[in-house]
Parts: structure tokens; sequence; C-alpha cells
């Protein structure tokens, strides 16, 4: 039984070999003209039409899967970044006796909740981009595959007929008919016939439909990925808008400490000497003359360019474009004047530090006379 085995599969094997041999010869004679070949120009457009799209479709895979692992390293920066935040945060800066520190308790307890929700959007918005884009192009590309194989197939299987084709041909046109070559030449032809047409028939139909999926795809990604990045950056802006709300609430904090230790040095008693003594708002000096304000000693929490600080004692209506207007009670952070020439005896250059509170520059300054503030 194993030599008759042994026996079948050299015969399969030879035969494969005559097989690549007349198909090799076949061509060649195709090449040089002199044995016609089978075209089908609508075909051949197909498979032009296949191959771009197999391209397309293998370059969107590849950026699909660049851009998540983009989205993933971004979520790990993010995650560090915010972990540095939460690390550093010392819910003690303050001092838990004070009367704000219920609020900074509350504080500490938002930003921890404001940091875990980032965490779960991205791994959110990470984890709908590869079941709805990448994973849904994975499964259309791994249809070409297979097709591109049949291809090859129908190829191979066109010369075979031509082959027979010409061969039957031949024995056809020979000097002396030999009915039993011409049977099997005939009955070769058949069968070669059939191979083709029927891995021909099933690309004619299949190739048109796979060209036209193409948009459907396209489409479905793509709204996939710009709805989901839209839902993303829409709630991971709730998050950084709640971050900032939560830095600013840190902010006036500090500032309502700094005052807080601001009067414990005894100002407070130099400000009712103050108030006393200026009782009637004063009149605005006039700007005419160099100031001999001193700068002091540099507060370090405020911005650097900051003299010092001042407070407003009566309101003061701005009657030039260069100048503050003021309500008792706003703080004014002084300013040098960029040009000491430009300045006016008893005004001092300063910009609301309100305005520095809210926006981090000194873009909104002006001047204001020096007598309806209070140095703090």
């Amino acid at each position: 039984m194993a030599e008759v085995g042994k026996g079948v599969n050299a015969g399969k094997l030879a035969s494969n070999v005559q097989k690549r041999l007349t198909r090799a010869q076949e061509k060649v004679m195709q090449k040089l003209g002199k044995a016609d070949e089978t075209k089908d120009t609508a075909f051949e457009e197909q498979v032009a039409n296949f191959n771009k799209q197999m391209n397309e479709g293998t370059k969107l895979q590849k950026d699909l899967k660049a851009y998540l692992l983009a989205v993933k390293t971004m979520h790990e920066c993010s995650k560090r970044l915010h972990d540095c935040l939460a690390e550093m945060y010392d819910p003690e800066w303050f001092g838990k006796e004070e009367v704000d520190s219920i609020a900074e308790e509350m504080i500490e307890k938002e930003m921890d909740n404001n940091l875990e929700d980032t965490d779960l959007l991205w791994q959110d918005f990470h984890e709908k981009l590869l079941d709805n884009a990448v994973i849904s192009m994975d499964a259309y590309l791994a249809q070409f595959p297979d097709i591109k194989a049949r291809i090859a197939k129908r190829e191979r299987k066109l010369v075979d007929f031509d082959s027979a084709r010409h061969h039957f041909a031949s024995v056809q046109k020979g000097k002396k008919k030999d009915e039993a070559k011409i049977a099997k030449a005939e009955e070769d032809l058949g069968r070669a016939q059939k191979v083709f047409e029927e891995i021909n028939y099933d690309l004619q139909e299949e190739l048109p439909t796979l060209w036209n999926s193409r948009v459907g795809l396209y489409v479905n990604t793509f709204r996939s990925v710009s709805g989901l990045e839209e839902t993303f950056h829409r709630d991971m802006g709730k998050l950084n808008q709640n971050l900032s709300d939560i830095m600013t609430k840190l902010e006036e904090q500090r500032v309502a400490k700094k005052g807080v230790t601001t009067a414990s040095t005894g100002k407070s008693d130099d400000a009712a000497n103050h108030n006393q003594e200026t009782s009637d708002a004063p009149k605005s000096p006039s700007k005419n003359e160099a100031p001999t304000v001193t700068n002091g000693s540099s507060d370090t929490e405020l911005p650097p360019s900051v003299l010092f600080k001042v407070k407003t004692m009566h309101d003061y209506s701005a009657t030039d474009s260069d100048e503050l207007d003021l309500k008792a009670g706003d703080i004014v952070l002084v300013l040098p004047f960029a040009n000491p020439d430009e300045a006016d005896d008893g005004w001092l250059m300063g910009v609301k530090e309100s305005h520095w509170l809210q926006n981090k520059n000194l873009l909104a300054k002006g001047v204001f006379p020096e007598n309806f503030t209070q140095k703090l």
C-alpha cells in the first residue's frame, strides 16, 4: 500500500510540474506574439481597483493604529502630569485650624474626583476607538488576502485555458488526424475552461461589491472617530474647567491667607491712622513732576515686576485713558514706570489685583493718584 501511495504522489507531482512547464511555455509564446492571449479589460480594471482599495485600506489601518497609540501615549502623559499635581498638592498648606480649612478639604476632594474622572475619560476614549474603528478596519482588511490569492489563481487558470485552446487547435490542424489525441485535447480544453470560468464568475461578482463597500467603511470609520473625539473633548473640557476653577479657589485662599498674615504684623494700626487722616477724599495731584516713590522690598509671592501693593481708600474716576478707574477697597499691584521720565509726582503705575488673579497678566495697567491709596 505504501508503494502505491508513493506512486500516486509521484504521479501528481509529475502532473503539476508538467502543468507549470506548459504554462510557462504558453506565457513565453504570448509575450513573443506567437500565441494569442485572452483579454478581459473590464476585469483588469476591477483588479486595478482592488489593488488601489487594498493599499488605501492598509494605509488607513496603519494610521488608525498610530493614532490609537498616540491616544494611549497622551493618556499616560496626562495621567503622569495629574499624578504629579496630586502628589504636590498639600491640604496642610493653609493649616487645618484656620477658618478656611473646610473649604480646603473640599478643594482636595474635588481635585481627586476630577483626576479620577479624567483618567476614566481617556480609558473610555481609547476603548471605543479600538472597538468602533480599529477592529472594524481589521475585519475589513482580513478579506483581501483570500481574494488576492484567487485573482492570482485565476490568472494561472486563464493561461492554462489559453494553452489548452491552442493545443486543441494544433492537433485539429495536424496533417495526420489522430482522433484519440483530438478527443483528449478537447477534453482537456473543456476541463480548463470550466475551472477558469468558475473562479472568474465568482470574482466578477465579488470585486465590484467589495469596491463599493469602501465608501460605507470610510463613512462609518471617520464618523465614529470624529464623534468620539467631539464627545471626549467636550467632556474633557468640562473637567479641565473644573480643574481651573479648583486652582482659582486655591489662589483665592492663598491671597486670603496672605491678608490674614499681613494684618497680624501690626499694619492694621497704621491703616487705622491713615483712615483717620484721610477721612475726606483727597484731591488727585497734578501729573507734572517726577515721583519720589521708593521700591521697598518685593513680596516674593507677587509677580516679579510688582514693587508693592496698595489698597484704594476712596473712589477715583479716571479722567484720562491712561488712568485706572478705582473703587474703595480695590487692591492695586504697583509697577515701575517703563520710562521714569513719564512719571508724575504723586502718581503711581499699577494694575488691579483682580485682573492679575483672573488673567495672570499685567497688561491692563494704568496710573492713579497715590494719596487715594494706602500701602499694604
